[in-house]
């Protein structure tokens, strides 16, 4: 039961204890609810292409969009906060609800993103006719406390980085 700004529920010796999301204060770190359940899990995962061929364009980052979106339609407890790749790899910023592994949603969206990135691009089709177009592992972590730094990291992926000029005061 939602009631000002957070959650009520009773404790084991009837005390109400009231839990008031970080939401509040963080802005997209929200609370979110499942029958028995209340969390707040954000994750960092990254995956690379197979052989880590280059082939994540703009034109084909958009195809690839759209299919992690579609694997959302069909899981909606999943939330997709930030989403950008680096021709050869993809970052993504994503709620897992705790029913869920963050094995068995990373294997759904990469199938999908598969499927669909090899129907609608052939250059992708004729350079992995064997199988996936994705490398095996990837990397996960949890957000907490760093999920500006992590979404400042995801949102510069691709751009070059200019550098600066130190002047030494001597």
């Amino acid at each position: 039961m939602r009631k000002s700004g957070g959650f009520r529920y009773a404790g084991m010796n009837g005390t109400i204890y009231v839990h008031r999301s970080s939401c509040d204060t963080l802005g997209p770190m929200r609370t979110r609810s499942l029958n028995h359940s209340v969390y707040q899990i954000q994750y960092h995962i990254v995956w690379g292409t197979r052989y880590r061929r280059k082939y994540l364009k703009e034109y084909s980052e958009k195809e690839f969009t759209k299919a992690c979106y579609d694997v959302v339609k069909k899981h909606p407890t999943l939330y997709i906060h930030s989403l950008k790749s680096d021709n050869d790899h993809v970052h993504l910023q994503i709620e897992i609800p705790p029913n869920l592994s963050v094995a068995a949603v990373v294997q759904a969206l990469k199938i999908e993103s598969s499927i669909r990135l090899k129907k609608r691009f052939k250059f992708i089709r004729e350079m992995y006719l064997d199988g996936s177009i994705w490398s095996v592992g990837y990397f996960v972590s949890t957000i907490g406390l760093n999920e500006t730094a992590i979404r400042n990291y995801i949102a510069h992926q691709g751009k070059k980085d200019l550098g600066k000029t130190i002047r030494l005061g001597f």
